[in-house]
């Protein structure tokens, strides 16, 4: 690390869990001076959280990103999604690299990486990748976009030549990377997200495709058989293109179970995770796992044993004949379709959040043959409301508690209430887990609070 932070000034933009693991970092490897930079004003902020920071002589730069504050940055890195910046970009025109906290984190890491990005899926297949490598003997990092920054891996066994990091990443830490390059580029699937910050598919694609960007011809990518738009952006790149699902493929379903080289073989009944989606996931997790060296015992044994995330078809609640199930991560009208697609029963949908710019049509064209009736709430719901029209019936909600209650009232016993949001939690929530929390809350409230 003090190749590349000693003696130098750096700006960090981000006051998150990326911005705040990437300043220590910089102070650990020597930098001149730190400054962490953040849109929001000391009023908005505990800063009693950040004050070993500031105790080692951090600066925090709040309430805006003035060009003062980047006058001097030799190395400017940025937080995940944070937008395009004047004063980043006249830091960048007078010389100070400008780098994602993904970038930088990939400097100091010595392991083989695994990188896992798509639309959907990527918490679950990153962990369930991690597992997998962890059981065949490896000292294993999983995080990234799933929680735990990567920085915080610099310096442990994991990130030695003899460890693994298993990273999720996402199109907003994809943007700021150049040299990031992942021994397996995991590529799961490309629907409609973003499209607030994209404006169109082809720049989101665009964006996701940069996981590609710096293999070389000895790395490998895996996508699906069955997407050609992903599979033409891996073709596009330099790595050994593998997929995962199609007939001829590397890892597919045969006979009614997941195969693979070395003799894996697992019925889909016994994979621990559940639905259509799921298998797909197990598949393409199971295949970068055999190119990193896994062993087949180490991954029939995940498969098995994995029972899923939270908040992502997870059975929280049972009241009246009636299971309230939390899919809070289904963040996009893709997942929330997915979701849906998982349920072997009536459904009453609880829909809406923060709308990200996409067409809610092909989630309405399937309630009209999977769900009893939809719950709206948050700032999406007069477009969702709109969507549906006349074709099913729907109700709004200004509280979650509310629509637990109005969806409960709706079903009927053997029914389903599914939170599948289709859309992003922060008009009311700090986050989709806080979301799943509260519905899990209510609906076991509403059950006297017992739990499945």
């Amino acid at each position: 690390m003090s190749d590349t932070v000693r003696g130098k000034r750096v700006v960090v933009v981000g006051l998150g869990l990326s911005g705040v693991s990437a300043a220590r970092r910089c102070l650990a490897g020597g930098a001149a001076s730190v400054i962490v930079n953040d849109r929001r004003g000391a009023a908005d902020i505990d800063l009693a959280r950040y004050a070993d920071l500031t105790a080692r002589g951090v600066e925090l730069a709040l309430g805006g990103h003035d060009e003062a504050v980047f006058e001097e940055a030799d190395l400017v890195i940025l937080s995940p999604g944070v937008p395009a910046l004047p004063a980043v970009s006249k830091a960048s025109a007078r010389g100070a690299s400008v780098v994602g906290e993904i970038e930088f984190a990939s400097w100091h890491v010595d392991a083989p990486v695994l990188a896992v990005t798509g639309t959907n899926g990527k918490s679950t297949v990153t962990t369930l990748l991690g597992r997998m490598m962890e059981a065949s003997g490896y000292v294993t990092f999983a995080g990234g976009n799933l929680g735990t920054p990567w920085c915080e891996a610099i310096g442990t066994e994991a990130a030695t030549r003899d460890g693994r990091c298993v990273i999720e990443v996402s199109s907003y830490q994809l943007e700021a990377t150049e040299r990031f390059r992942p021994r397996v580029a995991v590529w799961l699937n490309l629907t409609p997200d973003h499209l607030d910050r994209y404006g169109s598919m082809a720049a989101y694609g665009a964006a996701k495709a940069r996981i590609f960007l710096a293999q070389q011809r000895t790395d490998h990518a895996v996508v699906p058989a069955d997407d050609p738009v992903v599979l033409a952006f891996a073709r596009g790149g330099s790595a050994k293109v593998h997929t995962w699902g199609g007939p001829q493929s590397d890892v597919r379903i045969e006979g009614g179970c997941v195969v693979g080289p070395g003799g894996l073989r697992v019925p889909i009944a016994e994979i621990g995770i559940k639905g259509a989606h799921n298998v797909a996931n197990a598949m393409a997790a199971a295949l970068a796992a055999f190119l990193e060296d896994a062993s087949v015992d180490a991954v029939e044994r995940a498969l098995r044993s994995f029972k899923g995330l939270p908040h992502r078809m997870q059975l929280v609640a049972e009241h009246d004949g009636v299971t309230f199930v939390d899919d809070s991560k289904a963040t996009n009208v893709g997942a929330a379709v997915k979701a849906l697609e998982g349920v072997d029963r009536p459904v009453v949908l609880i829909a809406g959040g923060r709308d990200k710019g996409g067409s809610y049509e092909p989630l309405v064209q399937l309630l009209r043959t999977r769900a009893r009736a939809v719950v709206l709430l948050g700032e999406a719901a007069p477009v969702i409301q709109r969507a549906l029209g006349t074709r099913l019936p729907w109700e709004l909600a200004a509280t979650m508690d509310e629509a637990v209650r109005r969806a409960a009232a709706l079903a009927s016993p053997g029914d389903c209430v599914l939170l599948a949001p289709a859309c992003s939690s922060l008009d009311m929530y700090r986050s989709y887990a806080e979301r799943g929390d509260d519905f899990a809350r209510s609906a076991r409230a509403l059950a006297g609070g017992s739990q499945p």
